[in-house]
């Protein structure tokens, strides 16, 4: 199958996404046409170690499902040997600097993803390990989310241009502010519908809008549900609170309104044509957590951010979603560290 990688191209060896600011939009639709094509090698169990013989640190600050495994099968049929590192396996910021520890990872690990708090953390990281680090979550950035969501959007609509994104929920936090400007990259409209206590940073909705003159993206920053979700293909949220906060009763009192539910899927206009409902997970639609419980017998809410309903309609792309980030993923760290024969999509 080797006669098929004919295309040569350093443009990626080498290289750390910490976020999608990192990546151009020419690399950004690559990296996404990459993952569609990984997947479909592994649907037929093809599988290139383009990282035969490398050696991955996995450090996790922040608890996952999704990342962890992700970046873990990613790892593993790419050829590579990948090793978690826990907050509580590593000295991380408590007994030795980021910096010391990146030289210490950089000497014996042939790349570096990082799962945490700080984008000063993954910066420092990549400035001082010398191998290429990739983001898989911080508070302001969350690239190797964006990239899978893009992938979900394009195997079901087989394009970006004339689609239109609408998240609802809180659009401060990373998911929110990485989707806006991954969108506006690719030529997706894109929609972020938040209560105006919660809009997406101005710094970043500034990014956003230099990317849209380029690409021809339409940006919406609104607190109107039926603006922002009419015509809308794709429907996608977020958890209320996030990890390490437990600001319950002000995020409901302020998003409650901002619940994808059936009522959110009809402004679309879009429930008998084209769409589709996106979610990060995990996901608040129903009673079968701790958490949601605990929440239920303090707010009497069975449901958070979306509805069981919407959750396991025929518009849900959730699971597929997830199952992309190991393929998104996949591109990204077989393009930045792997063999630089890669497939000219």
């Amino acid at each position: 199958m080797q006669n098929q990688f004919n295309f040569f191209s350093n443009q990626f060896h080498g290289k750390s996404i910490l976020a999608e600011t990192d990546l151009t939009p020419s690399e950004m639709n690559y990296l996404v046409d990459f993952g569609l094509h990984l997947k479909a090698e592994a649907k037929q169990n093809n599988y290139t170690k383009y990282l035969e013989g490398k050696n991955l640190a996995l450090i996790f600050e922040k608890n996952s499902t999704r990342t962890r495994s992700a970046f873990t099968t990613a790892a593993f049929e790419l050829g590579a040997n990948p090793v978690f590192l826990g907050k509580n396996d590593i000295h991380l910021s408590h007994k030795e600097s980021v910096a010391d520890t990146a030289k210490v990872l950089g000497s014996m690990y042939d790349g570096i993803e990082f799962r945490g708090y700080k984008q000063s953390d993954v910066e420092t990281l990549a400035k001082y390990s010398g191998v290429p680090v990739w983001n898989g979550l911080t508070d302001e950035w969350h690239p190797t989310q964006t990239i899978p969501d893009l992938i979900t959007i394009k195997e079901n609509f087989g394009t970006f241009d004339g689609v239109k994104l609408a998240y609802l929920g809180d659009g401060r936090n990373n998911v929110a502010h990485s989707l806006l400007v991954g969108c506006a990259m690719v030529g997706i409209d894109v929609a972020i519908v938040s209560p105006e206590a919660l809009t997406p940073a101005d710094d970043i909705i500034k990014i956003a809008n230099q990317y849209a003159q380029q690409s021809g993206a339409k940006i919406e920053i609104t607190s109107d549900l039926a603006s922002g979700l009419k015509n809308a293909n794709v429907v996608t949220t977020d958890v209320w609170v996030s990890m390490g906060e437990d600001n319950w009763k002000e995020r409901i009192d302020l998003l409650k309104p901002y619940q994808v539910n059936m009522a959110a899927l009809e402004m679309t206009g879009n429930l008998d044509g084209k769409l589709i409902v996106m979610h990060c997970l995990p996901a608040y639609h129903d009673l079968n957590t701790e958490v949601g419980q605990e929440v239920f017998e303090k707010y009497h809410l069975s449901e958070l951010e979306i509805t069981d309903e919407v959750f396991n309609s025929k518009y849900a792309r959730q699971f597929d979603e997830a199952e992309n980030r190991k393929h998104g993923i996949k591109a990204i760290i077989a393009a930045t560290l792997g063999n630089m024969y890669i497939p000219q999509i």
